[in-house]
């Protein structure tokens, strides 16, 4: 499962690195030392995300320990996307609260610094964590799979969502039309502008997929701006 969650990682940030060499050239220039340390760290998450990942699946296959499900007709048709959602709400929840708690001093010298020493974030950076930060995220949906029941293929999709959110929202441009980031639908759900001003300052848009617990607790500061700052010596 490590090895599984490390080539994921390397698929998917890859893709959209060369996906930003073609759309926004130049982008990235000067960043290689960064984009190496990101990988670095990313793929040691990786091997922590493996662990509960690999003791889930051995579980589920072996043990019948999970409440995932294979049959479509265990559970109604309806309750796929509603556990879909239930599953990224509840993520979204532990995401914000957690990451919000990092944003105080002590732990984030701890550990949410390593995340934040990427100035700006590349497509590299979607999982470039310390090893306690990677521990924080790795626990949520092992521990869904236990309460709530989902089948396999939305659980797939799940994974998927957060893997591609995750890697778009650093890689320094919107890939959504502006329609979608400054419509009614950008009003809650979280894209790269979203996110980018939380990089750009910090103490606030704390959330992962969506805006609602940023606008229900005054940390939403609205969409940031994609201007290269400043290289720090």
């Amino acid at each position: 499962m490590t090895v599984i969650v490390g080539v994921r990682y390397l698929a998917v940030s890859g893709a959209f690195a060369v996906a930003t060499r073609a759309v926004r050239p130049g982008l990235y220039a000067g960043l290689k030392p960064q984009i190496g340390r990101e990988i670095g760290w990313s793929l040691a998450s990786a091997a922590i995300y493996g662990v509960p990942a690999g003791i889930i699946a051995w579980g589920w296959q072996a043990r019948g320990w999970t409440r995932i499900y294979a049959d479509p007709g265990a559970w109604p048709l309806w309750w796929m996307p509603v556990s879909m959602l239930l599953y990224l709400a509840a993520h979204d929840s532990w995401f914000y609260w957690t990451h919000r708690w990092m944003h105080r001093p002590r732990p984030f010298r701890l550990a949410h610094a390593v995340h934040h020493a990427s100035r700006p974030p590349t497509a590299w950076a979607a999982m470039s964590f310390s090893p306690l930060e990677a521990l924080t995220g790795a626990v949520v949906i092992p521990a869904l799979v236990f309460l709530i029941p989902i089948h396999v293929a939305m659980l797939g999709v799940v994974l998927a969502i957060m893997t591609v959110m995750g890697v778009t929202n650093h890689m320094g441009w919107e890939m959504f039309p502006r329609a979608v980031v400054h419509g009614p639908i950008g009003r809650w759900l979280i894209t790269a502008s979203h996110h980018q001003r939380h990089h750009q300052h910090y103490r606030c848009n704390y959330g992962l997929y969506f805006r609602v617990w940023d606008r229900l607790c005054g940390t939403d500061r609205g969409l940031g701006s994609f201007d290269r700052p400043a290289r720090r010596n």
